[in-house]
């Protein structure tokens, strides 16, 4: 019996042996991993990799931490603005990140860029960029760990959130100061009154009608244009196919569009407008009758073009939209 009980002992020690090695080896080689990832991370706050780097750091286990990762063309010989502006927002995140007092080793950010890293590219069938992806500690990326950048935009704001819901992590943005709000207010005030000191004894410009129509009619053309909606969500200015070199300027979605859009809208409907009001001048004016038919004719054509224009812009985006004014 008790030979029996040294050889089962014998046993169960060759076996766990083998295991207990393979367990120090896994965590010996998930030490140097987050030990060279903090080395990194505290000189600077977004990653560098290559193909080799993220295939040992990213890919292969094991990993305790997740990385987000940022797929990038900004050689400038690519032409990718909307790379350059996603990069000033991601580096703002990761920066918040890296001098946070949370700051910990659950999460890194990383970059690939593809004139670094092609083959990173082509092993995840990526034909575009910039594109955000969250490697997350355990398993594979699921569909969520995929940013929706055509939805969401760049801003930091949103990616921290995109952060938090993959990851559990909350960052807190911390943008550098931008003294440009407070100075264009201070230009403001400064014109105003020097307004004011300049005609104080004469300021019926204060009570101008078409001053005031001007200003209130740019402020509604703004708003409905777009343009709360890329303060709020800061979206790219507009997309460049990597492969193709097209430019897109207007979103084919009707959930998100591109501030080179909003741009167009503006334009199209500051073209309506100034052919309605043509329109009522040829109407109501005291001119001649020859000058107040070429205001009629002028307002009309306006009206027609860019009304078609807008229409042209709205089936884009609402594919199935059966009506239009103008066949363009």
């Amino acid at each position: 019996m008790a030979a029996l009980r040294v050889l089962v002992l014998l046993a169960l020690l060759a076996w766990g042996g083998p295991r207990a090695a393979g367990q120090k080896r896994k965590e010996m080689v998930l030490s140097e991993k987050v030990s060279q990832l903090m080395e990194w991370a505290s000189k600077r706050s977004v990653i560098r990799m290559n193909g080799d780097k993220f295939r040992r750091l990213v890919k292969a286990p094991p990993r305790n931490y997740s990385v987000i990762v940022m797929f990038t063309a900004l050689q400038p010989h690519r032409q990718c603005v909307v790379c350059k502006q996603a990069d000033e927002e991601y580096q703002i995140l990761a920066n918040s990140w890296r001098y946070s007092s949370a700051f910990t080793n659950k999460i890194f950010f990383a970059m690939v860029d593809f004139d670094e890293g092609s083959d990173v590219f082509q092993m995840l069938n990526m034909n575009s960029a910039p594109t955000f992806i969250n490697f997350p500690a355990k398993g594979k990326p699921k569909r969520g760990d995929t940013y929706e950048l055509q939805v969401r935009g760049f801003a930091a704001e949103q990616l921290a959130r995109w952060v938090a819901d993959r990851t559990d992590v909350n960052i807190r943005v911390i943008r550098p100061p931008n003294y440009a709000g407070p100075l264009m207010l201070g230009l403001l005030l400064a014109v105003i009154g020097g307004l004011v000191y300049l005609r104080g004894s004469n300021l019926d410009f204060l009570y101008n009608k078409t001053g005031w129509a001007f200003a209130a009619l740019c402020f509604v053309l703004a708003m409905t244009s777009g343009q709360m909606w890329n303060h709020i969500r800061g979206p790219p200015y507009a997309h460049k196919n990597p492969h193709t070199g097209q430019v897109n300027y207007i979103h084919g979605s009707s959930q998100a569009q591109f501030v080179a859009e909003t741009h167009i809208v503006l334009l199209f409907n500051g073209g309506v407008t100034l052919g309605m009001v043509l329109l009522h001048e040829a109407a109501t004016s005291d001119m001649d009758v020859g000058k107040r038919k070429i205001m009629c004719i002028a307002g009309i054509g306006l009206v027609v073009l860019f009304f078609s224009w807008l229409l042209s812009v709205f089936r884009s985006k609402y594919h199935g939209y059966p009506y239009r004014y103008v066949s363009f």
